[in-house]
């Protein structure tokens, strides 16, 4: 029963980096191209998802940074505009 849990979690670790590898956006992968970053993932089934998700993408503060604001009352520049 345990080799079992230990193979799901191994295979279930491993589709979900392919997939993020797969779907994630070119400018937000780090270190390797993503072709490589998928023959590592599919190559080294542990050490390979483990290392895309330390390493492989940027974090989600990283992708908050770039962001505009929402709405017109969190822009700044709009609202020296109102004075």
């Amino acid at each position: 029963m345990g080799r079992v849990v230990v193979a799901v979690v191994v295979i279930g670790l491993g589709v979900y980096a392919f997939v993020q590898a797969l779907q994630t956006d070119a400018t937000q992968i780090r270190f390797m191209p993503r072709w490589l970053w998928v023959a590592v993932i599919l190559a080294f089934p542990v050490i390979g998802p483990a290392a895309w998700i330390v390493a492989g993408r940027e974090g989600r503060a990283a992708i908050t940074e770039d962001r505009r604001p929402l709405g017109p009352d969190d822009d700044p520049d709009f609202l020296r505009k109102l004075k």
